[in-house]
């Protein structure tokens, strides 16, 4: 399996978690949220503080914040939320002409 897949899955998770949060939001609103708060979590893999460090050296900070930088992980998650996006919309689309 492509090692982007993770990134690319985390990314449609991040995009739906924040469909769940903020569920009057516009789709588009969303789709802003959602690449900011996976940019700001993969750039901030650029800080190596010492608090950081050890949060990283945890389970959940090891899964939440990651290991390092890549901007592969960055073209991945701009996909991963492209792609959700995209659903959403075709299935309300789907799902509004069929209740007409």
């Amino acid at each position: 399996m492509p090692l982007w897949i993770g990134d690319f899955l985390y990314a449609v998770m991040i995009y739906f978690l924040m469909r769940i949060f903020f569920p009057f939001q516009k789709p588009n609103i969303i789709l802003l949220i959602s690449l900011i708060t996976c940019y700001c979590i993969e750039f901030l893999q650029l800080y190596q503080g010492e608090w950081v460090a050890e949060l990283r050296k945890t389970l959940f900070g090891r899964y939440v914040l990651g290991q390092g930088f890549l901007w592969s992980d960055i073209v991945a998650y701009t996909f991963g939320i492209l792609t959700a996006f995209i659903v959403e919309r075709f299935t309300l689309n789907f799902l509004n002409r069929k209740s007409v």
